[in-house]
């Protein structure tokens, strides 16, 4: 990393960062609505983003500051495994044409505003709405200290050190979010998108022309893993497939149980709108690929890094005039604002609904829960930042694996309840507690690693250790509805008249 200050890469930094902020305070008059007086305003935006809104929010909240730093720092250090994110957003588009369209009907004639709103009025069950609840919260904090922490490397590329830069930024975030709500992000994403799209255009171009093109850059990333051995390489390994099938699939399954995903549906204004979003958003997927391809020029302009993160900062330093850098350094620390606003919205939304109002005070009224929320999302930005400073970068990864998993084992209880309501509340609770536990134990023994192994007829499989989980989940959850609804009184008629 630097020693010194790059103040041209810096000045560049500065002023589209000044401009972003300058844009989320305003972001309150934009699409203008009584932002402190409802939850639906504050938290949503008032439910009024049409197709190109959503669309650049959506983008914003599923391609993230740490995805532009983590994919490529993957791709590099493991070869063709690092592009299972291809497949995942591929496959995600279908599930949200054909799911969430469904779900925001539910959500926008019964007044829902989270996922946990949603399973009470399914269920009308606290339990399960308020393992819904934690789950989402618990596995939005390390996501949002991931943002910060891709921030982090960015900001130090251009020489700055120490702690004070993140802090800045995140009360810039703190107070903007604070006044403006959903509708700050969903404004910073125009920005966010167009400046990522410029970096990684003009990066697959300039980069390999630079380098003496892409035959040369995968040539130089084949000697590397040729080198290093093991799984590595440019295709994947015959035991890497199946893994890797696993790992996409349970990533597309979980990737629109996050709250910050589901607020960008929830605030979209018609069912209509999330359809031809499913149909837009895989514009983004071409994009994650040649982001991806990163990883490998990076070898090829014989970059040396302690860390894979520091691959994409160093590579554009090395490549870029210092102007450039300091656009591309911009683009990404942005990246980091919108989805660590809308995942801090996302977590104060099931605080103040799902918790609060549940079990505090039932009868707040509209302006209250506003408050409690913007307050609440302060509260978790808060969380993020000392988890950002105060804990190894390793915990905040490990804990986003964990939290994939967990996320993941709310599948059941609110996509099927949007199909059948066949299911019962007990089998839900234990299927999730069982997904959870097993998944987290597995996980651990595993040393905090994605995979999992079991030996079928004397043969070692791997696979995805969520998906694994979720398979168990629904297992626990189809078995205990057919023992309660065996052993519930309806089945007996006799002991209901008895009684």
């Amino acid at each position: 990393m630097a020693d010194q200050i790059d103040w041209v890469a810096l000045s560049v930094f500065i002023f589209f960062f000044i401009l972003v902020t300058v844009m989320g305070f305003l972001a309150a008059r934009w699409k203008s609505g009584p932002v402190s007086e409802h939850i639906d305003e504050w938290g949503l935006g008032g439910r009024q983003f049409g197709t190109w809104i959503t669309w650049f929010l959506l983008g914003g909240d599923f391609y993230t500051a740490y995805t532009v730093i983590a994919v490529p720092a993957l791709v590099y250090a493991v070869g063709a495994y690092g592009f299972f994110a291809l497949p995942y957003t591929i496959i995600v588009f279908p599930f949200v044409f054909a799911v969430m369209p469904l779900l925001w009907k539910k959500a926008h004639a019964n007044g829902y505003v989270t996922a946990a709103d949603v399973v009470h009025g399914t269920y009308q069950s606290r339990a399960l709405e308020l393992a819904v609840a934690m789950t989402g919260m618990v596995a939005t904090m390390p996501y949002i200290a991931l943002q910060l922490i891709g921030m982090g490397v960015t900001i130090k590329a251009i020489g700055l050190s120490g702690d004070l830069p993140i802090v800045a930024a995140f009360i810039i975030l703190a107070l903007y979010t604070y006044s403006s709500g959903l509708r700050a992000p969903a404004l910073i994403a125009f920005v966010k998108d167009i400046m990522i799209y410029i970096v990684v255009l003009v990066a697959v171009v300039v980069v390999p022309v630079k380098l003496g093109g892409y035959g040369v850059v995968f040539a130089a990333a084949n000697d590397a893993f040729a080198a290093k051995g093991g799984a590595t390489g440019l295709t994947l390994k015959p035991a890497q497939m199946l893994p890797y099938a696993t790992l996409a699939l349970g990533s597309a399954l979980a990737a629109f149980m996050y709250p910050h995903t589901l607020t960008g549906v929830f605030a979209s204004n018609s069912a209509d709108t999330i359809r031809k979003n499913a149909i837009l958003l895989p514009a983004y997927t071409l994009l994650l690929g040649l982001i991806a391809l990163l990883g490998y020029m990076a070898y090829a302009a014989h970059i040396k890094v302690a860390s894979p993160n520091d691959v994409v900062p160093e590579l554009f330093k090395a490549v870029f005039p210092a102007w450039f850098a300091g656009f591309a350094f911009s683009a990404i620390a942005i990246g980091a604002l919108v989805p660590a606003a809308v995942m801090s919205i996302g977590a104060a939304n099931l605080f103040t609904r799902n918790v609060w109002k549940a079990y505090i005070d039932p009868g707040i009224s509209h302006a209250g829960e506003a408050t409690v929320a913007k307050l609440t999302s302060l509260v978790v930005k808060l969380g993020a930042l000392a988890f950002t400073l105060l804990l190894p970068v390793q915990y905040a990864l490990d804990l986003q694996l964990l939290g994939g998993l967990w996320i993941l084992q709310t599948f059941p209880t609110l996509v099927f309840g949007l199909f059948t309501r066949w299911f019962r509340v007990e089998g839900l609770l234990l299927g999730w507690a069982a997904g959870i536990l097993w998944g987290s134990w597995t996980a651990w023994s595993n040393g905090l690693k994605p995979l999992a192994t079991i030996d079928l007829g004397g043969v070692s499989t791997s696979f995805y250790v969520g998906l694994g989980a979720l398979i168990l989940n629904v297992a626990v959850a189809a078995i205990a509805t057919v023992v309660v609804a065996w052993l519930s009184p309806e089945r007996h008629p006799s002991a209901v008249a008895r009684s």
